[in-house]
């Protein structure tokens, strides 16, 4: 094919730089294939691989598209190349690596598709001793949570919920857990309303899923086993609860084990669910709510019962801080590709740790199993104005933090005032607030609808959305992030040498420094100014004394 007829078949098969495919131009593959770390192409085809798989195309520019094809290939060839590059890389699935050619037939440029599968199961891929990643534009060394993620991988008929306890039977189940297992039947599956009473108990527990034929299985002595049953389980299946002060002092703890189906009810009433109040702001807030809305509790309980990694015998904990937030944790990864994933999207979870448990809690009317659980907790923190829920997948835990009042009133009153924001639009503004790293994608979408101001890293809300609130002091920490232009801060420079005469530096700092933008850290501040006096060197304004004076030329 012609360079064009190929420009346009790689624009419509791999149009977009992402976690799937990277364009990179290395028009010599001397030291390209095994060079330096983190920039050659065995770092990406580990970074690639430890994704979801994908593509990396050479001998294209980066960013433009432009074929510039591969000119010194160093001795590769397309026959030897996937055995090179797999003789420099550990882990890799060589079976379903290849490399495909394509040059052109006008201008004899070639172009090689490297296609790249997925790591294998548990196995991430290695290079140059390291595992890589790619986040956004940028390659770097994996982070802790995906290799986790990685290392703890389940596979799809790896179901520890779904074994069969061959000694147990209906007599290791509590009689009240059975019935109000019926009574959550019920209403979850209305259809059965008026059999589910004439079910004897062997049929009510296979039609819920609760048993195999008859059999006891884990899932069964989770949900509704005698306590004094719990040995049958090889693990210790418990949730504590922990009161804590504020400054982190237990004042309180219980330990609750099966059935969960009832254990979660006494955990529900353990936790102070006291009355907020709020400030007065016009007539825009309620006078008060409870600080946790019921349904967040339960289903924050319910998810991590469902997603517990139980073969690690580690206990669901539930932390209360009085009056101020709840944490709760449950240990495993978190499966899904993110939390805003199943938040903003509509599809179900593609896999589950304990796919037979998640069955049986849906059908007890215990979880939801379309992401609208998660989403509804997002929701109520929203109606409420209080802080999103927080998550955190640090040491192979999911930890969920939900707060009970409002934390930023500032903030609060940006949401009240700003009530056309969408959940993810919120979500988004709350990791700005918290000044949490957003993505690339998420920075230009805020950007584009001008709900943030300043250059990555350093963010900050934008004038736009908080004129609308007429708070003063909004409004001044706006100005404060916001600082001067560049040429702003270089004329107040040659203004003070112009009036001092010769200057040392530290004074031109204490001048400039305080004046700078707030989202900027000190040593970012101070090379600001060095960035200022600089540029008005090159410019032949100033000069640079010894003991490091400044003055006017």
């Amino acid at each position: 094919m012609t360079e064009k007829e190929l420009q346009d078949y790689l624009k419509t098969n791999y149009p977009l730089e992402n976690e799937k495919c990277e364009w990179k131009e290395f028009k010599s593959l001397k030291s390209a294939v095994s060079g330096r770390a983190g920039d050659d192409i065995i770092s990406y085809v580990s970074a690639i691989a430890n994704m979801q798989g994908g593509h990396l195309v050479i001998g294209i520019q980066d960013q433009t598209n432009e074929i510039v094809g591969i000119q010194d290939f160093g001795g590769y060839t397309i026959e030897d190349i996937r055995f090179r590059i797999n003789g420099n890389i550990t882990n890799l699935n060589i079976e379903g690596f290849s490399v495909q050619e394509f040059t052109t037939s006008d201008t004899k440029k070639a172009v090689w598709i490297f296609h790249i599968p997925k790591h294998q199961f548990r196995l991430p891929v290695y290079a140059h001793k390291k595992t890589w990643q790619r986040i956004d534009d940028n390659l770097v060394e994996m982070k802790k949570a995906r290799l986790d993620a990685i290392l703890t991988q389940v596979q799809v008929n790896e179901d520890w919920s779904k074994v069969i306890i061959q000694d147990a039977t209906i007599e290791d189940l509590d009689q009240e857990a059975l019935q109000k297992a019926r009574i959550e039947f019920k209403k979850r599956n209305p259809k059965y309303f008026n059999d589910v009473d004439h079910w004897n108990d062997v049929d009510f527990l296979n039609k819920s899923k609760l048993t195999i034929k008859g059999k006891i299985t884990r899932t069964a002595l989770i949900l509704l086993g005698k306590e004094e049953s719990e040995h049958y389980l090889d693990s210790s299946v418990k949730i504590r609860w922990n009161l804590k002060t504020l400054d982190n002092q237990d004042k309180d703890f219980e330990i609750f084990s099966i059935p969960l189906l009832l254990s979660i009810d006494e955990v529900f009433k353990k936790i102070r669910n006291l009355k907020y109040r709020y400030l007065r702001d016009g007539t825009l807030f309620p006078d008060e709510v409870l600080r946790y809305e019921p349904y967040t509790i339960r289903e924050s309980i319910n998810n991590a019962i469902a997603h517990q990694d139980y073969s690690k015998g580690a206990r669901i904990n539930v932390v209360e801080f009085e009056d101020d937030h709840l944490v709760f944790s449950n240990y495993g990864s978190f499966l899904p590709k993110s939390v805003e994933d199943v938040v903003l999207n509509d599809t179900p979870e593609e896999v589950y740790r304990n796919p037979i448990l998640v069955e049986a809690m849906k059908n007890l009317d215990m979880i939801e199993t379309q992401g609208g659980g998660i989403r509804k907790i997002f929701n109520f923190q929203k109606q409420r104005f209080f802080p999103l829920p927080d998550y955190n997948f640090d040491d192979n835990k999911v930890k969920v933090t939900i707060t009970g009042k409002v934390l930023d009133e500032n903030f609060a009153r940006i949401l009240i005032k700003n009530s056309n924001l969408g959940l993810d639009e919120i979500i988004l503004l709350d990791k700005v607030q918290k000044h949490k790293e957003i993505t690339e994608i998420e920075f230009k979408h805020l950007k584009k609808a001008k709900y943030i101001e300043g250059r990555r890293p350093n963010i900050y809300l934008s004038y736009d959305i908080i004129e609308s609130t007429n708070d003063e002091n909004l409004q001044a920490e706006y100005l404060a992030n916001r600082s001067f232009d560049d040429s702003h801060f270089k004329e107040m420079i040659l203004e003070c040498l112009k009036r001092w005469g010769k200057t040392k530096r530290d004074k031109i700092d204490n001048l400039i420094i305080p004046k700078i933008s707030a989202v900027l850290s000190d040593d970012k501040k101070k090379k600001k100014v060095t960035n200022f006096l600089s540029a008005l060197g090159k410019e032949g304004r100033i000069q640079c004394l010894p003991g490091y004076y400044w003055e006017i030329i």
